[in-house]
């Protein structure tokens, strides 16, 4: 499967990492398997106008990461997943996501109020195991 990578240049974030984190989604999702292989440098750069550089230093990080590997003319290639088991029941969990965003966006909430939102609830979520553990 292809991933298409996105940059928000607006999000504060560094492109080579927003490249890093599009990719372990996709991974984690299941959108992207072992042996699948990454856009080149240069169909990235094409799509995003972006530098060749960013791109490299973004798939250096998931090499080192472990999840991918570079095969001399042939490309950079899935090598480990980060899928769980628990995606397996994905479809029903995105089907209760929808609903919960339905209902946020008719409440007059945007983007990244919702996002604001689900890291509070995982960061106390966080914060309870961690209190549970000691």
């Amino acid at each position: 499967m292809a991933i298409a990578y996105r940059i928000d240049r607006t999000s504060g974030i560094p492109t080579y990492l927003q490249l890093v984190l599009q990719t372990k989604s996709a991974l984690r999702l299941g959108n992207l398997d072992v042996g699948d292989r990454l856009p080149t440098a240069q169909e990235v750069v094409s799509a995003l106008a972006i530098n060749p550089n960013t791109v490299l230093k973004a798939y250096r990080e998931l090499e080192r990461d472990g999840l991918v590997e570079p095969r001399p003319g042939a490309g950079t290639f899935v090598v480990s997943s980060l899928v769980k088991p628990g995606m397996a029941e994905q479809a029903a969990l995105r089907r209760e996501l929808d609903r919960w965003v339905d209902h946020s966006v008719a409440a007059g909430l945007e983007r990244s109020d919702m996002e604001a939102l689900v890291t509070a609830v995982l960061d106390a979520r966080s914060t309870a195991t961690e209190g549970s553990d000691g």
